[in-house]
Order: structure tokens, then sequence, then C-alpha cells
């Protein structure tokens, strides 16, 4: 996530930002612009911007133009059911579901990925926010089961299902790329490769996943799989490798706006670093767009073998509990490739 300032003041402010803490200023996120600004803001090209009319609720600080028909921003549009309000606790797991959902919107609009299908055809992509119902993606739909919100239950499926890490943008980022899976891989020329670096997905998917969940993990899972679950199904594995290149270019892209990279740890480039800190500040890249993903790798281990230790220096779990081996290098650069070359 790049830096925020208020059009204001100057003063730094964030992405979830409703007021600028220093001059008062009212603020809010507009997504074609990819910055936070003032929800009157308009220079008389362009309409008018005010707030999404979930902002009532307290759980969208996105703006949307006043030309909009139904006055919500481009993410909550995309919902078709939220949990009901009228409900004790289901307001505040409504706001960190949508939390968690913009992150995964903002990351989507800044790879130019389609959101209405594109030319798949495929639907829109949707999200079904609702308690008794199984946390999945089927048909372009993404359902979260409202119970996800809830840490204490979220930590208690984690331990069920054996998982190092299970979040709620982790949930969107990875159901997701089953929907990107129709958009950007089904019925195409790709295909063959996908099969080829991912498994055959025509293979039984209930049946691979109850043999998964009844244990059937193979034992040298980690050499060709980011994670365990990704072992199950050649879908899976996709999703779980296109969730991972997700949380890699929003941290990387982060750690770059913050300056707190590492990038590498051998001694002659951390020398070199040091003669040219200076001039550090000026070069920045867009991850998302410009770097080629041996590029991209190479700043990401180094990172999160950093950020491992500081998180173990505070006495948490690792911030990345997972190892990228030859196999899921060559499934990640995949993803990055397809992104690159179909994003609109």
């Amino acid at each position: 996530m790049k830096l925020f300032a208020c059009p204001n003041c100057d003063n730094r402010v964030y992405f979830e930002s409703v007021a600028c803490l220093v001059c008062q200023s009212r603020l809010g996120f507009d997504a074609s612009s990819l910055s936070v600004v003032a929800p009157s803001q308009s220079d008389g090209s362009s309409p008018k911007l005010s707030y999404c009319t979930n902002s009532t609720h307290g759980v969208c600080n996105w703006l949307t133009s006043a030309e909009d028909r139904n006055g919500r921003c481009r993410a909550c549009d995309l919902n078709r059911t939220i949990p009901n309000l009228s409900q004790p606790g289901n307001l505040k797991a409504w706001r960190d579901l949508e939390r968690a959902k913009k992150r995964l919107i903002y990351s989507l609009v800044r790879l130019r990925l389609p959101l209405q299908g594109g030319a798949s055809g495929r639907g829109p992509l949707t999200f079904d926010f609702a308690h008794n119902t199984t946390t999945g993606h089927f048909d372009g739909v993404i359902s979260i089961n409202v119970s996800e919100a809830d840490a204490v239950e979220r930590e208690r499926q984690r331990q069920i299902f054996g998982e190092p890490y299970r979040t709620l943008l982790g949930h969107l980022r990875h159901e997701s790329g089953h929907y990107y899976w129709m958009v950007l891989i089904e019925g195409s020329v790709l295909l063959t490769e996908f099969r080829n670096l991912f498994g055959d997905e025509r293979q039984n998917y209930q049946a691979a996943l109850a043999a998964h969940n009844g244990g059937a993990v193979p034992p040298d899972w980690q050499v060709r799989n980011v994670s365990a679950y990704a072992s199950s199904h050649a879908w899976e594995d996709w999703a779980e490798t296109w969730a991972h290149y997700l949380h890699m270019i929003d941290a990387l892209d982060t750690a770059e706006a913050e300056n707190m990279e590492p990038r590498s740890g051998q001694k002659w480039a951390s020398r070199l670093e040091a003669l040219l800190a200076p001039l550090w500040p000026s070069k920045k890249h867009d991850v998302y767009h410009n770097e080629t993903f041996d590029a991209l790798i190479e700043r990401w281990i180094p990172l999160t073998i950093s950020m491992n230790c500081i998180s173990r220096s505070m006495g948490h779990d690792e911030f990345y509990p997972f190892v990228i081996t030859p196999a899921v290098r060559d499934k990640l650069a995949f993803v990055h490739r397809v992104i690159r070359d179909r994003a609109t």
C-alpha cells in the first residue's frame, strides 16, 4: 500500500482515513485516482465526489460520483449479501469484512484486473457476507461466513485445520484466485501450461477435498506447494499461489513506501546500499506493473526473513510462515505473467 497525504495540509493519512487528524478535513478514498481526497473535491471536468451510502454505517470511506445511480462505491457495489445489521455484533463484523475486502479490491484495481468478468463472458466478482454459509467461491460469488470476522473463532478454525495462517484478507485473496482462474485461465491457451505446473483441474474436486480433509496430504507437499491445502487439487494450488502473489506485491509496495525494505542480506549489497542511502528515497518502483518477477522475488525473500526475525523478537508467530521452493517460484512466476499479460 502506497502512502497517502491530506490534500489540504499534506499530513500523512491512511487508506481507511475519513478525516485528517491535523486539519480535520473530511477525507475518502477515490478508486478512480487511487488516492485519498476530500469528498467535495472536483476540478470542474470530473463529477463531484461524495461518500458511499454505506458510510452511514461506518463501514466504508470510499467515494462515489454523484452520477452513480445507487450511491454505492465501486467496492460496495459488488456486494450481493451483507449481514443482518439488526443482530448484535453483525455491524462490527461487516466493518472488518469490508476493511479486508477494500484492500483486495484496491490491489485488483491497481493490477487493472477486470471486476466485471472482462472478455471472458463471466459475471462480475460478487460477495456474500452471511451466517450459515460456507466460506468459498462458486461461479463468481465469494462467500465468507461472518463468523470469520471473530478473531477467536478464526483462530479456532485455524487450529482445527492445522493452518499456519488464517486472516480475512487471506481468505478473500484466495477466493478471488478462483474467480480469476475462470476469467484468465479457463478455456484459454494458458490451460496446458497451467496443467503442467499445477496439475489437472479435471480431477474430481469434491473427492480431492474429501481426501485432503481426511488426512491424505502428500508427505513431500512442501517441495511443490506453498501450503498443505494447495496440494489437495489444482484449483486450490492456483488459488493459494494467487493469494501469495497478492500478499507479496502488497507487502513489497508497503515496505518500499515505508523505506524499510532490506533488499539483500549480502555484505557487498549492504555496503552498496549504505553508499546509495541518500539516493534511496528517489529509487521507487511500481511493483504492480514495472518490475520483473525475478526482481520481485529477490526483494521478497530478504523482506520476509527480516520480518520473521522481528516478529519472533516480539514473541509472535512468524510474519510469513512459508517457504518459496523452486517449484513454488515457477508457479508464482506464472501468476505474475498471467496478470501482466491479461490485465485490462
